[in-house]
Formats: structure tokens, sequence, C-alpha cells
């Protein structure tokens, strides 16, 4: 059965853009709405003079059967790609190679090539921040942040990040408070591009002690085309919370500084150097929601944080709330 009206999804990270897929699979119209000027969210990558630098998720998993499959149907399409990076750990300053052995993927080119080809021709509006959703008799209408009116929808699928979902979901007013109780950790991310290559074997490496979280040399990814050695360092969540308002040059510098002691060679000046906030990068801690739905009114929250925090939890959250919407319907 096909709704007569668009159902509205809200963000267009791996969840969002899930349930759309499915949704469209079934046949339904859905209209996506963003607050940023493209898709990804924390898939995001940045175009730079060094080439494209993935600032958010820098790889993901699949364990999962149903998210297996996607993720070999996303390789065959050319959408993603595995990476094998020579991996190492570091306790305390000390450096040694990392015994992990586990698949890891990422976007081919760049991680938001996933996202883009997702969304594909689905109708989307991007600069547009929705701040209030509320259902009149019948129908569910938006407001966005110039007070703009979007609708009539049928249903709503919320998947933005906890604390920004929980104000949209003032209507629901338990899954509001779910979707409250979610904390929310923050990153640092610093991308640094070097002339000349560092002489390290080092291509991913998981950091303990000290500001650092993990570091990649991002050009090791496959279909990275760059001709500087470009890396990228993600801070703790601790560190970041001690920081959250430093300035980016100070974050560069500080992070910057974390690096050269840790990767165990010689670290010029980088000829590019930027910072990115990630305010809610992942989950405090994991929770088996799968989704939150108020199946009645026809609204319903997805995200990473409703599961794992990870990539795969993401699109099977997403996946997750249009199932339940379509068993709903029938």
């Amino acid at each position: 059965m096909n709704t007569a009206l668009p159902i509205a999804i809200i963000g267009t990270g791996i969840a969002g853009l899930s349930a759309a897929q499915t949704l469209h699979a079934a046949g339904h119209s859905v209209q996506l709405f963003d607050k940023s000027r493209g898709s990804g969210g924390r898939m995001a990558s940045k175009r730079s003079d060094a080439g494209a630098l993935d600032l958010g998720a820098q790889y993901f998993t699949a364990r999962d059967r149903r998210f297996v499959d996607v993720v070999q149907d996303w390789q065959t399409r050319g959408w993603v790609a595995q990476w094998s990076p020579s991996l190492y750990n570091s306790h305390d300053g000390t450096l040694g190679a990392s015994p992990d052995e586990q698949v890891r993927w990422v976007g081919s080119p760049r991680m938001s090539a996933i996202t883009r080809a997702m969304l594909g021709a689905l109708p989307v509006t991007f600069d547009c921040r929705i701040t209030e959703v509320f259902r009149g008799e019948q129908h569910w209408q938006l407001v966005d942040a110039n007070g703009n009116s979007h609708g009539p929808f049928s249903h709503v699928i919320v998947a933005a990040p906890a604390p920004q979902a929980s104000a949209l979901l003032s209507s629901a007013p338990k899954l509001a408070a779910a979707a409250a109780s979610v904390a929310m950790d923050p990153t640092w991310a610093v991308a640094l591009a070097f002339s000349t290559p560092l002489q390290t074997p080092v291509e991913g490496c998981f950091v303990r002690g000290g500001p650092l979280d993990w570091l990649a040399r991002n050009r090791s990814k496959p279909g990275r085309d760059s001709q500087l050695d470009t890396w990228v360092l993600h801070a703790t969540s601790q560190w970041t919370k001690q920081h959250l308002d430093l300035s980016k040059e100070t974050v560069i510098e500080q992070l910057l500084g974390a690096f050269a002691e840790l990767i165990g060679c010689t670290v010029l000046a980088p000829t590019l150097s930027l910072a990115h906030r990630w305010l809610y990068a992942r989950p405090a801690s994991a929770h088996q929601w799968g989704v939150l739905a108020d199946a009645d009114l026809g609204i319903y929250a997805c995200g990473d944080w409703c599961l794992s925090g990870r990539v795969e939890g993401a699109w099977l959250s997403g996946h997750e709330a249009a199932r339940r919407l379509l068993d709903h319907l029938q």
C-alpha cells in the first residue's frame, strides 16, 4: 500500500538514507531534509588542496548479515573498497604493530561517496535546518529555522544525533525523553598534509594515553589520489571536552605536537592543516533500542545512537525504522 502523502526524513546520514532507500524500494515517496550543504553527516569528507580528507568516520566494519549483504552490493557498485592498513597500537608513547586483522571498509574515492550514491535522485532539501515537527488533525508539518513550513507528510522519521532528535520529538514525549537520555561525546579532528612523506610504516594507529585517540594515513585508503602525504588525527572525547572551545589554530598546534611525539620520525611543518569539531561524534554508551517508534502517531527516530554507535548500527537502525513503518501500514 502506498501512502498518498510523502514521508519526511530529517537527516541524510547513513541512518536517514537507509530508511529512505527501504521506503523508496517499497513504493513510497520520501522527502529528505538536511541542515548541511550535502549528505553524509559524520560520513562527510572535505575536499581540499590535498585531495579528499575523511574527517569523520574513518572506516567501518560489517558483522550483521543484512549489512554484510548491503556492503557487498556497495562493493560491486564501486562505492566501497577494503582498506588493509599497516596498523599499529600506541600505549603511552610506545608504538607496536597491531594484531587486529578484521576487515575494514571505506568509501571510494572518499567516505562521503557512499551517502551520495545512496541518495541518488531522491528528493532532498539541503541547507534546511528543521526546528519544529508537529502533527495537525491528520498530517505532519515541519518548520525550518527561517520560519518556512514544509508538508503535509504522512509520517516523519528523525535521523539526527540524539540531542537534536530530542528537540524534534516533542509531539511524542516518551520518544523525546529517551533521546534526551543519550549522551553523545564530541571529537576534535585535525587533517594534515606534508609535501615530503613521513618516514614511517604506520598507516593507522589506535592510541592510548595522551590527547590522541586515533590517527590514519588518509592517502593509504583506496581511491585517494593525492601528491601530498595526508593524515587525519582524532582527539579523545575526554581531551575534546576539556578543550571544546579552543581555537582551531590551537587545536592543530597541540594535536600536531602529540602526533610528532608519537609517530617516531621527523615531522616537518605541514603544508596544509585544518580542524573540525564534531559535537556529536559518537554515543557515550551503546543502546539496543534499534529504533524509537510511536507507530500510532506515525513518528520514528533512528541513528547509530539507537544501537552500537557504529556505521553498521546507523544503517540497521534506519532500515528498522522503515520496516516498522511499513509493517504498520499493512
